[in-house]
């Protein structure tokens, strides 16, 4: 590459990514999905519109693979372990049993509706089965939702992207005749614990050394967690284990480990996942030909029909009836069931391989994604209020940044007393921290001064509070438990976990 085509092509990807950020306040001011408006800008720019061509399969797998690391890392990294915890179990089994429900739904209804054999059905249902964790995490964070049903859809769609993608490799590189089944179960439960062993191992080794490092810089923070993301996916891919849930839990568990300087990294990781979402969807809207898509269109509105009508319902009716989940909110976990980048990404593995009938496979699952992702993204607000489904706390919690200071020995937290938080109107001396621990200083409208026992907190506050290592957590949950509960909180049961 020359200094001329770097130009030009830092140029072009500029005004792209510029564009790209402009639809994504158009999209959500209209209460579309922003995947969709780069699906859109990838057509519009690519061989079928402005004349761009893009055809490299191969690598656009490679880098559709490099993005979704990067977005189930940062799902994991934002999801809070005491919101998932309780839905954990319900939420795997949504991912495996749910899934394997809809597989064979989905290529049942290919099957009676195409006339498509068994092998090309198989893939169709094993792509389109996922739900997405780009369009979860972006979409399903601004639709007013009780936190457990919200908290399922995104543990569902980080969990599912293994499986599925390890089916889809299967019927990819092994005909039906030859495909062994408990083998093939086997070497699947064999992925996903290695995985999830992974990358727990990784996290847990990536919290002790940033908490103990002490690093001379606040950037550094985020670009180690994110190596740690990185190592979790490439040590499970190097044991022939599923990447994806290393990187999804190795976030999940780097997240919520107090890190220092936390919310940095949190603002740097969505930031970082944004801009895969962007760089992810405008490549695949190239690959797509306008052209092909259309005549591919029934067969893609057939498709669509059975994922949204039956393969859908009846895998989330099959997985939580046992956990007695009530109807209205299966309801909802069936119609929120967003598909996006991973389908689309998954179609791109049989035509590496150059699986029969892989070319009308992709062009079907891009139509299918477009479609129903136009549907239901925009009307989630409306069915959650027609299922009278609604969040009961829509109070912000506490947020926490923490700062090492090595030569102290000590930390500095930050809190932020946002509205609503009961924190307001206490004084001090009422908060009852440990004696180690010191609100230093209070910044209230810009102006910082140092309190005394009897200051009282007020909304907008920042406080700034050191303590050593061994009572942060103490620290942290004492503030948390006031700010939902108020200074009486132990005597209402709130701990602040």
């Amino acid at each position: 590459m020359t200094l001329e085509q770097l130009d030009s092509g830092l140029l072009f990807g500029a005004a792209i990514l510029l564009v790209s950020i402009a639809a994504v306040r158009l999209s959500t001011g209209i209460g579309l999905p922003s995947l969709l408006a780069y699906l859109a800008l990838g057509l519009i720019i690519g061989e079928g519109g402005l004349g761009l061509k893009f055809d490299d399969w191969r690598l656009a797998r490679v880098l559709g693979t490099a993005a979704l690391i990067v977005i189930l890392f940062e799902g994991g990294f934002s999801t809070e372990w005491r919101h998932i915890r309780p839905i954990v179990p319900t939420a795997s089994v949504l991912a495996t049993v749910g899934l394997a429900v809809s597989v064979g739904v989905t290529a049942a209804g290919v099957r009676l509706l195409l006339h498509y054999d068994w092998q090309l059905a198989l893939l169709i249902g094993a792509v389109l089965s996922p739900t997405d964790a780009a369009a979860v995490f972006s979409v399903l964070r601004r639709v007013p939702m009780p936190r457990r049903l919200s908290a399922l859809l995104e543990s569902e769609s980080g969990f599912n992207d293994a499986p599925s993608a390890l089916l889809v490799v299967l019927l990819s590189t092994t005909t039906l005749g030859d495909l062994e089944l408990w083998s093939a179960v086997g070497m699947v439960i064999y992925q996903l614990v290695t995985g999830g062993v992974v990358g727990f191992i990784v996290g847990r080794a990536g919290v002790l050394v940033m908490k103990r490092a002490a690093l001379p810089s606040s950037g550094l923070y985020p670009i180690a967690a994110f190596a740690f993301g990185a190592l979790a996916y490439a040590l499970a891919a190097r044991l022939d284990a599923s990447g994806f849930m290393a990187a999804y839990l190795g976030g999940l568990v780097l997240g919520n480990g107090h890190l220092p300087h936390r919310v940095a990294v949190r603002s740097f990781a969505e930031g970082l996942a944004w801009l895969a979402q962007i760089g992810m969807f405008v490549m695949l809207g190239l690959l797509a030909t306008p052209s092909h898509l259309r005549s591919d269109f029934l067969p893609a509105i057939a498709v669509g029909v059975v994922v949204l009508l039956f393969s859908r319902p009846l895998s989330v009716v099959a997985s939580l009836t046992l956990f007695r989940v009530p109807w209205r909110e299966q309801a909802m976990l069936s119609w929120a069931g967003l598909r996006g980048a991973v389908p689309i990404v998954l179609a791109t593995v049989p035509v590496v391989e150059k699986a029969p009938g892989s070319a009308a496979l992709f062009n079907i699952v891009f139509v299918v994604v477009f479609l129903l992702t136009a549907l239901q993204g925009p009307t989630l607000p409306f069915v959650a209020r027609r299922l009278r489904i609604a969040p009961t706390d829509t109070t912000r919690d506490l947020e926490v940044e923490s700062a090492p200071l090595g030569s102290l020995r000590a930390e500095l937290l930050a809190f932020k007393i946002h509205e609503g938080s009961q924190l307001h109107g206490v004084e001090v001396f009422e908060l009852r921290l440990p004696p180690t621990a010191a609100v230093t200083l209070v910044i209230r409208q810009g102006a910082a001064f140092v309190p005394d026992r009897r200051t009282v907190l007020l909304e907008g506050d920042d406080l700034l509070v050191v303590c050593p290592p061994h009572v942060r957590d103490h620290v942290e949950q004492r503030l948390r438990a006031i700010s939902r509960r108020g200074k009486l909180a132990r005597w209402f049961g709130e701990e602040g976990e």
